[in-house]
């Protein structure tokens, strides 16, 4: 597969060549790297299926390329002749071709990153965290000040499940070994044997590839997804988290300023993999305690496996070191009775240690592989055996050997620190509706005559405030409640047992999503108080955690936190949890309800209410915002979304969720996963310390960009849901039937079984229009809306428009994800998608509106910005995103082409298997798609 004329082929028109050779030259390595990988590629195909499949290969490419170019209509009635000319089978082998290239290429701009990554840092002798610490110190903040700050902050990642990551975990292993030879060719110099062997891995990885299955045979289990997420640790948390922290420590002491003891670990991995419940009716109590249990698992194993390897590092002898008395006591506990190590006595100790570690996982029924070399005591919490490990820390620190006490002992110190015995910190989520249905079922059963659901929200707020500070139980072991009532119920048991088992920190929130008002939050109470994790007294031993995600929710978060806040019976809970009330916002309903302009602007105006409301109640508020990996689903930059938030909203703490590709993509590589976890801690740190509250944007933007939202939801309502037949179009110009019969996940496509794009999950519903390259949900309603404001503002126009984005952190983002979104998109491509929709009428009139506002969309994007051309400003990306096109275009023209035969009810299996490879190389090509 020759991929040395992709250069020529996609390049921009002749008028951008200029000023594309210079970044194309200091892209020379990548490029290498890329026609390595497809050189091999092509010969592989070559190999497997023949030179005629690899010319065809070659000619659909090209043919593309002309199509994509320049809407060809000529090259289009070439490539539809083409694409059915071929059988089903040439066409599934094709179609893998141009998937592994996309999967190929981004190992490549994976690598490149990675080398431009090390090389600024060698150029600026600092990472992102470091020059945002000088930040702080040139602006008069110390390291005292640096310290208490990281004492009370919170930087937490929570990993979810939610099915947008295609690819297999075994084709996933292949690349991760793709990628670790080109990265050794990268720091090695290799002999002409080395290099000859490199290059004959690298064929034996692709060809392994080849013949691995790009999809997966059978439906994922939710337990299947926890160990799939617990990989992710192996490759980067377990390691990086506690290094990252201790480099923080380290600079921190820099400048000869004395540590006052050691920097707070203040980053902590989450997850909702295991008890997320909204909508997936496969969380149970006893998939909840599996989760537990294999998270545990992999936290011990490690633990002793850093403990086999410490204990093989202290070969410190009695006669030759001084030895503290502590850690003298501790040796003689051990049940080590090896004569070898006689006189060995931190070799003795960690025995100890390793063999009470052992004794606590089986405590705590866990598995694990290695067995000590004596019988423990079970430690009785993780204190208890962090107190073991500072015995050795303190002995080596006394008695002159601190160097060998900062080694490996002091990475596992601080990881002991980061994940106790629970690894991950589990939330348990479910919708509110079921929380109501439940509470009303045991609040009728309790008295005789009621109905619950019958109450008014002033009635309801007054009986579960009673029932909280009331003793009794309302479950009564006489009366036979439904399953659904039984499965919560079972969970919030699980939940206490976890506490009791694990700590606290197992599970530490209860999310309640689709929250509208106080008593959805009261209900949560009142059945945590079920199973003693909330007290009559106003103790809480976990985090309520409403979950506002529809425009009209949003809008109501501050005057419902307001009011709770103001409730007695409530507050004594937050003040029992520290007085930190965490909120969440959900990004991806929010933008299917109102679209992209208005959900991000609702989200940043509740932001600032919830601010002020929380700074009047004196009460700490910690924002989670539920991001998805596509703009559409409220991705983009980390940084920048974290910078850009009004001022007070941050404060110190932040969780944010990881999603689907994005994990994979941020964290399978330990280098790059270490980056990115340093950008939120020093976003976060910019943004709480190096961001003051008189930074807020002027009353004229607010104003300016309350009008702009207005027309940009009137334009995306007035499509997708006030159009008549716009449901029609939308299923039959997506894969959305389609996506449903992958097994990406253990989650339903939708929450009820309907055709309503209420209904519909979000995931499936930005996942379909990436597919058919619109990507609709993440741009469309800003061009009309510019356009209204313009002609409403003829005095202010358009220059007040690029002061807004100039000035403003906020608008810079949005708009620099909207440039993201659309240079991924093809209107010619959609223009294919469209013609699926069997109503001649009904495609023009909703294709034809939905091109305007491309055209519209991008015009004015590219004005307001500055720009010629999208992604000018990021010639990375743009480079990136070109090169894709001739491999990403003719699978969309293959999906195409086959969802009309499978819709046309070809009996053959291979035509359904055909459409979900175009899914998957098309998810790999747009990297970032649900």
């Amino acid at each position: 597969m020759s991929l040395q004329t992709i250069s020529s082929d996609a390049a921009e028109p002749r008028a951008n060549r200029a000023e594309d050779v210079q970044a194309l030259e200091a892209d020379a390595r990548l490029r290498d790297d890329i026609r390595l990988l497809g050189r091999i590629l092509g010969d592989t195909v070559r190999d497997q299926e023949g030179a005629d499949l690899f010319d065809l290969v070659e000619r659909i490419r090209q043919t593309s390329i002309r199509f994509h170019r320049d809407e060809d209509r000529l090259a289009r009635r070439e490539l539809e002749q083409i694409l059915d000319s071929m059988s089903t089978s040439e066409t599934l082998r094709i179609v893998r071709a141009f998937s592994y290239f996309s999967h190929l290429a981004n190992i490549a701009e994976d690598q490149n990153n990675i080398r431009q990554m090390r090389a600024r840092s060698a150029a600026s002798g600092s990472g992102v965290l470091a020059e945002t610490l000088a930040h702080a110190k040139a602006a008069g903040i110390g390291a005292d000040a640096l310290r208490s700050f990281f004492k009370t902050a919170l930087v937490s990642p929570v990993l979810t499940a939610h099915p947008t990551e295609v690819r297999r975990k075994s084709t996933m292993d292949r690349e991760m070994e793709v990628a670790a030879l080109l990265d050794r060719r990268e720091r090695v110099a290799l002999t002409a044997d080395e290099a000859a062997a490199s290059d004959e891995q690298l064929r034996r990885e692709v060809l392994t590839l080849w013949q691995t299955n790009l999809l997966r045979r059978t439906k994922l289990t939710v337990l299947d997804e926890v160990a799939n997420g617990l990989s992710f640790y192996d490759y980067t948390f377990l390691r990086e988290v506690p290094r990252l922290i201790n480099t923080l420590e380290d600079r921190l002491e820099e400048g000869g300023e004395q540590a006052a003891g050691e920097l707070a670990s203040f980053l902590r991995m989450g997850s909702w993999i295991g008890g997320d419940r909204d909508g997936n009716p496969f969380v149970t109590a006893d998939v909840m305690r599996g989760t537990l249990r294999l998270q545990s698992s992999r936290v011990m194993q490690f633990y002793l496996e850093e403990l086999h390897v410490l204990g093989s590092e202290l070969s410190i002898a009695a006669h030759l070191a001084d030895i503290s008395e502590e850690l003298r006591n501790l040796a003689e506990r051990s049940p080590d009775t090896s004569p070898h190590r006689i006189g060995e006595p931190y070799r003795l100790a960690v025995s100890g240690i390793y063999a009470r570690l052992t004794a606590t996982a089986e405590k705590l029924q866990v598995e694990i592989t290695r067995r000590p070399v004596g019988k423990g005591a079970p430690y009785g919490s993780v204190k208890e055996f962090q107190a073991d490990l500072d015995v050795l820390h303190r002995s080596l620190i006394s008695n002159n050997a601190r160097v060998i006490a900062r080694g490996r002992l002091r990475l596992l110190r601080r990881a002991v620190d980061c994940f106790g015995f629970h690894l991950a910190r589990l939330d348990i989520r479910q919708n509110s509706a079921v929380h109501e249905r439940t509470i009303a079922e045991l609040m009728d059963a309790a008295n005789p005559g009621m109905s619950y659901l019958a109450l008014g929200e002033d009635a309801r707020i007054s009986l579960l405030t009673n029932e909280l500070r009331s003793p009794r139980s309302l479950v009564s072991p006489f009366v036979k409640y439904s399953d659904e009532t039984m499965g919560e119920l079972n969970v919030f048991h699980a939940a206490a047992e976890a506490h009791a088992k694990f700590g606290s920190d197992a599970i530490p929130q209860c999310i309640i999503s689709m929250c509208k008002s106080m008593s959805d939050m009261l209900e949560v109470a009142v059945l945590l108080k079920e199973v003693g994790l909330v007290h009559p007294s106003g103790r809480s031993a976990i985090n309520i955690v409403p979950l506002f995600e529809t425009i009209e929710d949003l809008q109501a978060s501050s005057v419902i936190m307001d009011r709770m806040l103001s409730l007695h019976d409530y507050r004594r809970l937050v003040d029992s949890c520290g007085g930190v009330q965490e909120v969440m916002l959900g990004y991806s309903d929010s933008n299917k309800d109102g679209g992209f302009v208005t959900s991000g602007w609702e989200l940043y105006k509740a932001e600032i209410g919830l601010v002020e409301v929380f700074e009047r109640h004196h009460v700490r508020l910690r924002l989670f915002h539920g991001r998805g990996g596509s703009v559409g689903r409220g991705g983009g930059p980390s940084y920048d979304a974290i910078i850009a938030q009004p001022g007070g909203a941050v404060n110190g703490q932040i969780r944010i969720t990881e999603q689907g590709e994005i994990i994979s993509s941020k964290y399978s590589n330990a280098e790059v996963g270490r980056s990115n976890l340093e950008i939120l801690a020093a976003a976060t740190l910019e943004a709480s310390l190096l961001h003051p509250r008189q930074s807020a944007p002027r009353r004229e933007y607010l104003t300016a960009m309350d009008e702009l939202s207005n027309l940009a939801f009137k334009a995306y309502r007035g499509l997708v849901y006030e159009t008549e037949g716009f449901v029609d179009y939308f299923w039959a110009s997506t894969v959305i039937n389609e996506i449903a019969t992958l097994n990406i996940g253990s989650r339903p496509a939708s929450r009820k079984k309907t055709r309503a794009i209420e209904d519909l999950r979000a995931i499936p519903w930005v996942f379909s229009w990436a597919q058919c390259r619109l990507m609709l949900p993440g741009w469309y309603g800003f061009g009309s809306a510019v356009e209204q404001w313009i002609a409403q503002h003829p005095d202010k126009g358009m220059p007040f428009l690029k002061e807004l984005y100039k000035e403003w952190p906020f608008f810079r983002m949005l708009l620099s994800n909207m440039d993201m979104v659309l240079a991924k998109s093809s209107i010619a491509i959609a223009s294919r998608y469209a013609e699926l929709v069997p109503d001649e009428a009904l495609r023009e009139k909703i294709f034809g509106r939905i091109r305007r506002e491309w055209h519209s969309c991008i015009e004015t994007l590219l004005d307001i910005m500055g720009q010629d051309r999208l992604l000018q400003g990021n010639p990375l990306l743009e480079r990136s995103v070109r090169h894709r096109f001739p491999y990403l275009d003719p699978l969309n023209h293959v999906q195409v082409e086959l969802l009309k035969e499978y819709r046309a009810q070809n009996p053959d299996e291979q035509v359904l298997r055909g459409i979900q490879l175009t899914i998957n190389g098309i998810s790999a090509g747009l990297r970032n798609t649900g």
